[in-house]
């Protein structure tokens, strides 16, 4: 049984390696040994972004020595959804490898793990990054812009993740802005009351300046589950 916590989106950039690098950061800082994971990484024949490439950010962000490549088992050039990018190179992705995969990552240590997108792509044909979410049995958290569409967004993944039986810790808006506007602070309460979820905020981080990034305020409802 795995300790850790799983972070999905409501969609492809919406920062979902940013907070689970934040997330990484946090539970580093707790002092608890920290493994990141992430079970696709796609589009690396286009230019790194703002933030570098996911697997890269995790692994630093996590500090327990992991390498880019075993944080993220799988590895392709196009930007497009997993199961695409597999089918394009002639590789099966395999569940139950995955699921290895993590559970050896994560071993003793907290386990961090990211999804592709949303929660219902597919990451093989029959197989969604949900699907994982589930067979890892970890407390989710969704990455989640504050800008207009945000509302029916992320309440629809709160709404899938729950339907599958997963728990919902939290939902993290990001990047929050340093004086947010009134639709901004409305689609946080609203998300908040509607979806009976905590939101947390998480301003822009400076990658570069790793010793002053913001402090993440962990949903109170995200505990991690000692094994039985």
């Amino acid at each position: 049984m795995l300790r850790g916590i799983f972070v999905t989106g409501t969609d492809t950039d919406v920062g979902k390696s940013v907070v689970a690098a934040a997330i990484c950061a946090v539970l580093a800082a707790r002092g608890e040994d920290v493994a990141a994971f992430k079970p696709v990484v796609t589009g690396l024949d286009e230019e790194p972004g703002e933030f570098g490439r996911d697997h890269e950010l995790l692994a630093g962000a996590a500090g327990s020595g992991q390498a880019p490549g075993e944080v993220a088992p799988h590895s392709f050039g196009p930007p497009v959804s997993p199961h695409l990018a597999a089918e394009l190179a002639s590789i099966t992705i395999e569940p139950a490898e995955l699921l290895a995969a993590a559970r050896a990552a994560g071993g003793d240590r907290v386990l961090v793990c990211e999804g592709v997108g949303g929660l219902m792509v597919p990451i093989t044909t029959g197989y969604l990054v949900r699907d994982l979410a589930v067979d890892l049995a970890l407390p989710g958290v969704v990455a989640a812009r504050p800008a207009l569409g945000t509302i029916n967004h992320t309440l629809l993944t709160v709404e899938a993740a729950r339907a599958a039986g997963l728990s919902v810790a939290g939902v993290v808006m990001t990047p929050w802005p340093g004086e947010p506007s009134a639709m901004e602070r409305s689609n946080r309460e609203t998300i908040a009351a509607l979806g009976e979820v905590e939101v947390v905020t998480l301003p822009r981080i400076d990658l570069d300046r790793r010793g002053d990034w913001p402090r993440l305020e962990l949903p109170g409802r995200f505990s991690l589950r000692t094994p039985a």
